[in-house]
């Protein structure tokens, strides 16, 4: 298996990647295409005693930044290094790829380089979230479509529910609709037509699912607009993040509170392993042709790692032939 990677994609590029995707190579058996400033990549690589002899290394003079418009990837900067990796993808030159760049230049690369699975309207961002219960869901779409159509959330949800099965080992995913209410009058047009295509989908739909709900693991997928998806994501991250704050700052308080988390170290050192997003690495576009899998902008090598671990087992899933089943049958 073949592994694209974005250099130069990221807030650590390229060093944590190069890292990161050095040990991934070492632990999970599989061959690395690093794409971008030749120059750039090995100087960096030299500069910290990291050997990339053994990946292929392709060449991209150009750089897509975080702040630049998501349609850059096509034609602003057409030899960037996300821009090279999308095309190397599309022509059968790797088994998936892997960034850490910018979103929306991933989700327009995703859907117009290496275009959609047959019969997907829009792909979708579909990071993972860990919950209070020990496990996760997927969260779709987080962000890659502000406007939604019922049938896309339908297409969501049965997207969602192939990865979660056969990546994440959850059998009969649980489909929550996100809404402002559980009974099924509360929403607007869109959350009410969508709950009529789920609710008729032979998908395991358990209803709508309030956002405060999340946290105590009640649903396996959470279906949304990516407007709504977005905010969920940011606030999700952000209260976890508040949290592991203060119970760090209040454990480190006084000598009495010290003691106490000496007792329970373990404890506290399993619960920050369970909410740390290091642990999941990112997120699929769900839909594209052909895996492309979005990292943490501000991921470090272990991070990435777990990114393009994910990516291999989604590769080795096959998910986007069960997909494509699945979606034949609606």
């Amino acid at each position: 298996m073949r592994i694209i990677v974005d250099a130069m994609g990221g807030d650590n590029a390229p060093l944590e990647i190069i890292k990161g995707s050095i040990e991934a190579k070492a632990e999970y058996g599989i061959d690395i295409t690093l794409v971008g400033d030749e120059a750039v990549v090995k100087k960096c690589a030299l500069d910290n005693g990291l050997d990339i002899s053994d990946m292929q290394l392709v060449h991209a003079s150009e750089v897509i930044a975080t702040d630049e418009d998501a349609d850059a990837v096509l034609k602003k900067k057409p030899d960037s290094s996300l821009a090279v990796s999308m095309r190397l993808l599309s022509e059968g030159e790797g088994d998936a790829l892997v960034s850490a760049g910018n979103s929306g230049a991933i989700c327009v690369g995703g859907t117009l380089i290496v275009k959609r699975i047959k019969g997907v309207k829009r792909p979708g961002f579909a990071p993972i979230l860990p919950h209070f219960e020990g496990g996760c869901f997927m969260l779709l779409d987080a962000g890659a479509n502000i406007d939604s159509r019922p049938e896309m959330l339908l297409q969501y949800a049965v997207m969602a529910s192939a990865y979660m099965e056969k990546v994440m080992k959850i059998d009969k995913p649980r489909i929550g609709l996100a809404n402002v209410g559980t009974e099924e009058h509360k929403g607007g047009e869109l959350q009410h037509k969508t709950f009529e295509l789920l609710k008729n989908s032979g998908l395991n739909f358990i209803g709508n699912v309030e956002g405060r709900d999340l946290p105590s693991g009640v649903c396996d997928v959470f279906v949304c607009d990516g407007f709504t998806g977005n905010l969920v994501l940011k606030t999700y991250e952000g209260v976890a993040k508040s949290m592991l704050k203060k119970v760090k700052e209040l454990f480190s308080k006084n000598a009495k509170n010290k003691l106490a988390a000496a007792m329970i170290m373990k404890d506290l050192k399993a619960m920050a392993k369970q909410f740390d997003y290091n642990e999941y690495g990112g997120a699929p576009i769900m839909g594209t042709a052909k895996p492309v899998f979005k990292a943490h902008g501000s991921a470090k090598a272990k991070t990435f790692k777990n990114a393009i671990r994910l990516t291999k087992e989604y590769v080795e899933a096959d998910v986007i032939t069960e997909i494509s089943k699945a979606l034949s049958k609606k």
